[in-house]
């Protein structure tokens, strides 16, 4: 599979790179936290990150003064699995290079999408990218498996808690997995076997030796 740079025009449908944000804080506090010995881990709102400054400004520049969470995916991966979106932007900070495999929202035709029209995107350690609304996105894949991955995740408050209790009127509906969080599943995602709509249409991607 190819992976584009996220400074390649083929990004933009997808998002952009953030200017005027100082990550470093952001990645010493990211790095503090142990890898998992496999598999991937996430927390929606970390206090520690929190904490640092680039959280503040996030807030006020980049949401417009909504209230923000900034927590953290970290782990190890390289394949795709499922795939989400949210109302809102996200934003990703890594402490090393990583990959975002990316679909669009556009693309969902009767609650289904091909995995054929997905893309790959390298973003480079502590980078800011936003993430638009309609893009959708799911555990971020590492460069280096000695490295894993450890990347920011910056969302409006309470995205990816518990799911409302909201009675389903639509095929979309029945995508909601979490608060903000809309869900594709491919059918040998553990997620599919937890009760996720079953959404994502051929190979789950594997970027392993790309």
């Amino acid at each position: 599979m190819h992976i584009y740079s996220v400074y390649d025009p083929a990004f933009r449908p997808y998002g952009k790179a953030l200017e005027g944000y100082v990550t470093t804080q952001l990645c010493a506090a990211m790095s503090a936290f142990p890898l998992p010995e496999e598999g991937t881990a996430y927390q929606p709102s970390i206090p520690e990150l929190e904490s640092c400054a680039i959280f503040g400004e996030l807030t006020q520049r980049f949401y417009g003064g909504m209230p923000t969470q900034l927590g953290m995916c970290w782990g190890h991966n390289t394949r795709l699995n499922c795939l989400e979106y949210h109302r809102d932007s996200e934003v990703n900070v890594g402490t090393h290079d990583f990959v975002l495999l990316l679909g669009r929202e556009q693309d969902i035709v009767g609650g289904k999408l091909h995995t054929d029209t997905v893309m790959a995107f390298r973003v480079p350690a502590g980078v800011a990218v936003e993430v638009y609304a309609t893009t959708l996105h799911y555990a971020p894949c590492h460069t280096d498996a000695a490295d894993g991955f450890r990347v920011a995740v910056a969302l409006p408050r309470g995205t990816n808690t518990p799911r409302p209790d909201a009675v389903p009127h639509c095929q979309e509906d029945n995508m909601l997995w979490a608060c903000n969080k809309w869900l594709l599943a491919h059918p040998d995602a553990k997620e599919a076997k937890r009760g996720a709509h079953i959404g994502l249409e051929g190979p789950n991607i594997d970027i392993a030796k790309d």
